[in-house]
């Protein structure tokens, strides 16, 4: 089954307010943080999403402009595949944060470890 250029879920900046609110949410329960390594979490988790949101946009205007014309597709295929990679260094960092929460929240013994990427993705 392969994805049609309709079935692509467009991302909405009220959606990323909301994921950004609710990690906020998440590391302000953490006692154990200091406020500056709060608000570089949050920076870093604000551009991570950011970055995501805005490579993807770009990723679907292209496949929206390359569906079924294999010489658009030739134009742009490697613009598709950089988009996809820059989506793949949000989503590493988004885990490498996800990493640092979850230990500092193991130290904190808020939450357990195996629950932190479903509360992040909370909307």
């Amino acid at each position: 089954m392969s994805m049609q250029p309709t079935d692509i879920v467009e991302v909405t900046e009220i959606n990323v307010e909301k994921k950004i609110k609710a990690f906020s949410d998440l590391i302000d329960k953490i006692d154990s943080i200091d406020d500056k390594r709060r608000a570089l979490w949050r920076e870093i988790y604000e551009h991570a999403i950011t970055d995501r949101q805005n490579a993807y946009a770009m990723f679907v205007k292209l496949v929206k402009i390359m569906e079924n014309k294999s010489t658009e597709f030739a134009v742009h295929a490697r613009s598709a595949s950089s988009f996809i990679e820059r989506m793949e260094k949000a989503n590493d960092q988004l885990l490498k944060l996800a990493d640092l929460i979850s230990a500092a929240e193991t130290k904190a013994g808020a939450i357990d470890p195996e629950d932190m990427f479903s509360r992040i993705q909370k909307k």
